[in-house]
């Protein structure tokens, strides 16, 4: 019999390319991953890996294996959890969620806080990951439920075994120091109100910088960036501080205090959150019980 944790190191090292890089995901070390992956070739017979420079490749053997993987952990998963819903339904146990940032400290922190009443058999374990990665962690099963937003408006793609349910929509806003001139504008900012002021934006790369350029897009004047950082309560200090605006989403936003004020943007930038998890796992009072608790924290 196919040991089951020799077969997800296999699809560890087909999705990553390298023993270390699958051993660094599933936690062991690369010797040990590659004794499972010796383990497997024995149980079936034939050779699944072939080396190729630094990396290794899948033999055809390997990837058929590989292709039959999901079915086989789909099915052991809904085997669990069906035993379980029978058994208890309650949701107890360890759930691993694997999420952004700003989706920690906005929705999963709150939410956490409630469980904790809630179900009090419950536990998560919170890893920081970007969206890319925390889902295909979920496929491959190292990791329970992902919360991914997407970007710039295209959903971040997901593997046909998993399940995507919208959760939450967050917003972008602008914030600057109470005696800036643009505090004292009531209506949503445009972008020509905004030419001219200096900014601390988040750097290229990221979703909060394309939020930014996009403010812009339709004007002639380039903007005036002062400052380039990620974290968005230094964002904060600095716009209290040195007089610059910053564009901050929402969910990232700690409160401002009485040296900050907050203004919405007429064309309000956006992204939505979305749960992701594995068809296998739909029965899962943990995940239904999470889900349900990141929708009353989104609202």
């Amino acid at each position: 019999m196919i040991d089951v944790s020799a077969l997800r190191a296999l699809q560890s090292v087909a999705a990553l390319g390298t023993l270390a890089q699958a051993a660094d995901e599933l936690g062991f070390t690369a010797s040990a991953v590659s004794q499972q992956i010796k383990r497997l070739e024995r149980q079936i017979g034939v050779a699944v890996l072939a080396p190729a420079g630094r990396r290794v490749v899948l033999t055809p053997a390997g990837q058929a294996v590989v292709d039959s993987a999901p079915a086989v952990f789909q099915a052991m998963e809904r085997c669990t959890e069906a035993a379980q819903s029978v058994s208890r339904g309650a949701p107890r146990g360890l759930l691993r969620v694997v999420a952004f940032s700003t989706a920690i400290r906005g929705l999963l922190a709150p939410a956490i806080g409630r469980l904790s009443t809630t179900c009090p058999d419950l536990r998560l374990h919170v890893t920081e990951m970007d969206p890319d990665d925390a889902l295909r962690c979920v496929d491959a099963g190292t990791a329970d439920l992902a919360l991914v937003h997407d970007a710039d408006g295209v959903p971040a793609a997901a593997a046909p075994s998993l399940i995507q349910r919208h959760v939450h929509t967050d917003f972008g806003d602008v914030v600057m120091s109470r005696d800036h001139p643009l505090a004292s504008i009531d209506a949503p900012l445009t972008g020509r109100d905004l030419v001219g002021h200096a900014w601390v934006t988040s750097p290229p790369g990221t979703v909060c910088h394309q939020w930014f350029r996009r403010l812009f897009a339709d004007l002639t004047d380039a903007p005036n960036v002062r400052h380039l950082v990620d974290d968005f309560a230094t964002q904060l200090a600095l716009a209290a501080s040195d007089n610059v605006v910053a564009l901050v989403p929402r969910l990232a936003r700690p409160a401002v205090g009485d040296e900050l004020v907050v203004r919405p943007l007429r064309r309000q930038p956006k992204r939505d959150v979305a749960a992701a998890w594995r068809h296998s796992a739909d029965a899962s009072p943990a995940i239904r019980a999470v889900l349900a608790e990141l929708v009353s924290a989104a609202q």
